[in-house]
């Protein structure tokens, strides 16, 4: 029976030998799409680490730019320049009391009579839950 295989003939060629070039073929012409779609693969890879670089030099450059714009010395400058701002003399700070003083001073604001006090008991008793009846509906 195996002697049939690679004895048996078609038109002048053993059935084998037609069997086995035709599978060289199909893996020639498979083997030559795995390379061309790698290729492609390879060139796209190519492209995305290339465009990976770029906007990485793009926000080392962004990043430089924002540096240079929250320099304090260059804020400062620039408030001083178009809102007249200036930095905190030290009459100018105050505590928590002061505020409330001055807030009491203002015309307008009406100065409590006695300080607010909160209490800590409850206003009123605790309800207790009722005992669940046993009579039927």
């Amino acid at each position: 029976m195996i002697s049939v295989i690679f004895t048996h003939r078609t038109r002048g060629f053993r059935t084998l030998n037609v069997l086995l070039t035709s599978v060289l073929v199909i893996l020639a012409v498979g083997v030559n799409l795995a390379k061309t779609f790698a290729g492609k693969e390879r060139t796209e890879i190519v492209r995305t680490e290339q465009d990976i670089r770029s906007e990485a030099r793009q926000i080392r450059v962004l990043q430089a730019e924002v540096a240079h714009l929250e320099q304090p010395e260059r804020l400062e400058r620039l408030s001083r320049a178009y809102l007249a701002m200036a930095p905190v003399n030290v009459k100018q700070e105050t505590t928590v009391d002061d505020l409330y003083a001055a807030s009491l001073r203002r015309p307008g604001v009406e100065t409590p009579a006695a300080p607010i006090q909160v209490s800590t008991e409850p206003l009123a008793p605790p309800i207790e839950a009722e005992a669940p009846s046993g009579g039927a509906r």
